[in-house]
């Protein structure tokens, strides 16, 4: 017990110091597995050398896998000797995952097989040995359900290794579904992690990217790294197939960093052959060979013959590609030599291992067999209690029948009167549609009375010129004729002049008159519904003074500072101007009206402004009109939008207004909002997508 309690302080306690409370985040320096070797040759507490066994089966997972599966399997004969079902199950699947990738096919199917059936059943929850290990939380069932997610995806790494990617799929979906159920984010990153890498081998880039991005935000969420490398070395291979190199080169080096950071010799190979295979694509044989030669003699020292063989085939390539005949002969004879033995090892071992799952299926069918005729036998006893309530139910139902008819006909009659009901809620419906047509038209009539004050007064200044110069030229004639009749030649000639003069400028406030008529004719004819080409910074010009003018139509003491601020670099918009000009209309005519109230309120000392400007964000255009009235309360501010609400006094507004014009602008596909402050005044902002 003495030494147990120091290997907890030598180890444990430094180890979960660090926040990283959790088994399958545990990283051990070499110096601490020397440490732990030392300590495990010297303990004779059982369930300290289990413990031990675990950390350094662990530690050489990414090193050296054989001395890894020793120390799991070492783990598995004390977890059956100490009969803790839990970590029996979890050495069972460390080693059935090592075995995978030592290709030991039909012992990791057994182990894989074995771990399941114990965790499948909530017994093994009972009386974990340090349950923090498995479960922050501790709790039971989490642990039992965490370490089977992991042994579900470990188990899909065989079916991978052994070609069957649809149970590859099919037991990383299942596995997924237990890691969200928890939910337990370490699951989610691995399980995320191998269902990228399975859709890239499946060419299905998209689903791959999605996959990997999840597995790194779980893996950053959770602090779990040792595959961080292995998932970003899979979302660069995405990158190169899609041929968006400097992203891929941007993800092989995060890989190179991340397997460093964790010494994960073994994957860091496949980051080197990747490598390799970009600047191949890129055209830099010699960085490719280079990278092809360190993702070999890593290999040799690390990784499994196929990899090996992979990395001959490369460099086999890649020498083909310079015409170096020599080297390229030597590495096509290593690849070919090595595939050829492969070949049959794996053809044997895979045989054996469906040989193993040939037999599995067969133990499943009796079992399945088994549990039939344990359902059926409940069955028979379930229908015998069934007769007999049935008999009771067809009492009770005769006994009742006259209370149901009785009920029947209560139903009727309150089914007449729902009926009844339903009509009047329908005409009553219907009215309320109508009258709610009328206000929206309303609505529009209002809007246009405001577009007729504001044309009126628009063509006013014209007429009064044209008014104005015909009366001049009038008394000239006048003068022109006296001239004549006298002789005064000269002075008639100059007389005549400033006739012509004048009628020049009769012409030209004509023509303004005209050009006003028409453009306004434009904005407020029907809407057509069609989009077209419109200069955002005329229309808004022209409603801003159509507005003004329509509020001076109505109070002739009304006045107010009106000013601009157009980008006169946004290009025309695809839009149509008829609803957006209401749009703009209602918005200035809200914010003049803000500041008349105020200016009523306050006097001489307050001076009515009233701005509009444009501006391009991003790919949208942007229209602020900013008054400084006395702003829209917070207790309202959410129901400017809704139809039929106003802050106008009774008869002064349909409060269908900012409703309409919140539609029009959600139908060009933008945005209508507001900001505003108590006392200081309000800006409505409408964007709408370029």
């Amino acid at each position: 017990m003495k030494l147990f309690l120091k290997i907890s302080l030598f180890i444990l306690i430094p180890a979960f110091a660090s926040a990283q409370q959790d088994v399958y985040f545990e990283t051990w320096s070499n110096s601490q597995a020397d440490s732990m070797l030392i300590l495990l040759k010297t303990t004779d507490n059982d369930t300290t050398k289990m413990f031990l066994s675990r950390c350094l089966g662990f530690h050489y997972q990414e090193t050296n896998r054989d001395s890894s599966l020793y120390f799991h399997q070492q783990q598995l004969v004390l977890a059956r000797k100490l009969q803790f079902k839990l970590w029996e199950a979890d050495a069972l699947d460390q080693a059935g995952w090592v075995l995978s990738y030592l290709k030991n096919y039909p012992l990791s199917l057994e182990y894989f097989i074995e771990g399941i059936n114990i965790l499948e059943n909530p017994d093994c929850e009972k009386n974990i040995w340090m349950l923090t290990i498995f479960s922050i939380e501790k709790d039971p069932q989490q642990a039992r359900l965490r370490s089977l997610g992991f042994i579900n995806n470990d188990l899909s790494q065989l079916y991978k290794a052994t070609g069957n990617r649809t149970k590859e799929k099919e037991t990383l979906y299942h596995a997924l579904r237990i890691g969200e159920s928890i939910p337990n984010s370490a699951v989610i990153a691995l399980v995320s992690a191998n269902l990228s890498q399975c859709y890239y081998a499946l060419n299905q880039l998209d689903s791959s990217l999605f996959f990997g991005r999840k597995s790194i935000q779980q893996m950053n969420i959770s602090d779990y790294k040792t595959y961080k490398g292995y998932v970003y070395n899979t979302i660069g291979n995405v990158y190169l197939k899609q041929g968006q190199n400097e992203f891929a080169k941007k993800y092989f080096d995060s890989a190179i960093i991340a397997n460093i950071e964790v010494n994960s010799l073994v994957q860091l190979p496949n980051t080197y052959l990747s490598l390799s295979d970009l600047y191949r694509s890129m055209g830099q044989i010699d960085s490719a060979l280079y990278y092809a030669k360190k993702a070999l003699e890593d290999d040799n020292r690390f990784g499994g013959l196929d990899r090996v063989s992979q990395a001959y085939n490369t460099l086999y390539l890649l020498y083909k590609e310079q015409e170096n005949k020599d080297s390229m002969f030597t590495y096509l004879r290593l690849s070919k030599t090595l595939d050829d033995s492969l070949n049959r090892v794996e053809k044997e071992k895979i045989y054996a291992y469906q040989n193993i799952g040939f037999n599995e299926q067969i133990k499943i069918k009796d079992q399945e067999n088994e549990r039939i005729e344990k359902e059926n036998t409940i069955r028979i006893y379930v229908l015998l209690i069934g007769i007999g309530v049935f008999m009771l139910i067809a009492f009770l139902l005769y006994r009742n029948n006259r209370n149901r008819k009785k009920a029947t006909e209560l139903l009727q009659k309150q089914k007449t009167e729902i009926e009844v009901q339903k009509k009047n809620v329908e005409i009553t419906l219907s009215e309320l549609k109508s009258a709610q047509s009328q206000l929206i038209q309303s609505e529009k009539m209002a809007s246009l009375g405001e577009l007729t004050a504001g044309i009126a007064h628009e063509i006013q200044n014209p007429l009064n010129f044209v008014n104005n110069f015909s009366e001049v030229n009038s008394e000239l004639i006048d003068e022109l004729k006296t001239e004549l009749a006298i002789g005064n030649k000269q002075q008639a000639i100059e007389l005549a002049d400033d006739i012509k003069a004048n009628e020049q400028k009769i012409n030209h406030h004509g023509k303004r008159a005209d050009a006003i008529v028409k453009g306004m004719l434009q904005h407020s004819r029907s809407s057509t519904g069609k989009k077209e080409l419109t200069d955002i910074n005329s229309l808004c010009d022209e409603y801003l003074r159509l507005s003004y003018h329509g509020l001076r139509a109505k109070d002739k003491t009304f006045n107010a500072t009106m000013k601009t601020d157009f980008d006169q670099t946004l290009e025309k918009i695809n839009i149509i101007p008829q609803d957006i000009g209401r749009v703009i209309l209602n918005v200035l005519t809200n914010a003049f009206y803000a500041v008349s109230e105020k200016k009523k309120q306050l006097g001489d000392g307050y001076e009515p402004t009233v701005l509009i400007n444009t501006r391009k964000v991003n790919k949208h255009i942007e229209i602020h009109v900013n008054d400084n009235g006395n702003g829209i309360p917070q207790k309202v501010l959410d129901k400017i939008f809704q139809p039929f609400f106003t802050t106008k006094p009774t008869g002064q507004g349909t409060g269908l207004g900012l409703s309409l014009s919140y539609d029009i602008v959600k139908a060009h596909g933008g945005e209508l909002k507001v900001e505003t402050k108590e006392g200081e005044g309000s800006t409505f902002i409408i964007s709408i997508t370029q």
